[in-house]
């Protein structure tokens, strides 16, 4: 049996389903920045005898970005990896180990018969001692120069300038022929940015206090020409509020592993929360 329905009674009910599942969404002026810009420098004092890359140039975490000369310690790194190597002096040491001990011991042995007195037979005892005492500092010695090598091995990676993290080129300062010191005297050789992933600045209203929580989803859309829409995740927000103009800060992470989006670029986001009749858009600054 079926029961007629009214028409308008449906068109209520039809209206209601749709709306209740419509999620309420506040939308806030943002900007698209680095996750981190850095100024790559030197450790040491040096001449700056290449750079590998340019600016905008795509760069890998570990990557050689520059080359200070390195001559001296090079020299210097394979002469103490050469004493490092060295068993000269401790195949010396065991063969005098093997004559004084005959020594001694065919001493002592006629020592005991009377053939000779107790002072000869200590001092070949004296030099079996000895002779031990010169096989444990051989070894000392190599043990030694191994971390000579290995300290001048870490000298001589100084002078080779690698990246921090994946990111892109900014700028370049310093060229070769150049002297780079890090007293912060001289310019920076290079500047990184980050931009895998992206971060978000937006400003929200202190009505949104609370409602924004830590690894709430956001939609971001860049302006034009950039297109399509990411899907950021918060991961900062200011504990401290504004109270000139009642505004905090938060911070959205958006994964960017091919570098389509660039930075410094403004964008809208768009947050999951209903500020009701408080609801305006954040101007960064």
């Amino acid at each position: 049996m079926f029961y007629k329905i009214p028409l308008k009674h449906l068109i209520v009910a039809i209206s209601f389903l749709l709306f209740s599942n419509v999620q309420a969404a506040a939308i806030f002026d943002c900007v698209i920045e680095p996750t981190q810009t850095v100024e790559i420098r030197s450790p040491v004092i040096g001449l700056l005898e290449k750079v590998t890359v340019r600016r905008g140039d795509s760069v890998i975490k570990n990557q050689i970005l520059a080359q200070l000369d390195s001559s001296v310690e090079t020299t210097a790194t394979d002469l103490a990896l050469y004493k490092s190597k060295m068993t000269a002096p401790i195949e010396s040491a065991e063969n005098k180990i093997v004559y004084a001990k005959r020594k001694f011991l065919r001493r002592q042995d006629m020592h005991t018969k009377d053939f000779y007195s107790a002072q000869e037979m200590e001092e070949a005892e004296s030099e079996f001692k000895l002779a031990q005492s010169e096989l444990k500092m051989a070894y000392e010695n190599k043990e030694l120069a191994k971390l000579e090598w290995e300290h001048q091995n870490s000298q001589l990676k100084l002078r080779t300038i690698r990246s921090p993290f994946d990111g892109v080129v900014v700028e370049q300062n310093i060229y070769p022929g150049e002297v780079v010191e890090p007293s912060g005297q001289k310019q920076s050789i290079l500047t990184l940015a980050q931009l895998n992933p992206l971060r978000i600045y937006v400003i929200l209203p202190l009505s949104a206090f609370g409602k924004v929580k830590p690894a709430m989803k956001a939609n971001v859309n860049p302006e034009s020409p950039i297109s399509g829409q990411y899907v950021g995740k918060v991961n900062i927000i200011d504990r401290v509020v504004n109270a000139a103009s009642g505004t905090f800060g938060v911070f959205l992470e958006v994964p960017n592993p091919r570098f389509t989006v660039p930075a410094g670029v403004k964008c809208k986001a768009e947050f999951p929360i209903d500020l009701g009749s408080s609801q305006a858009l954040g101007n960064p600054s």
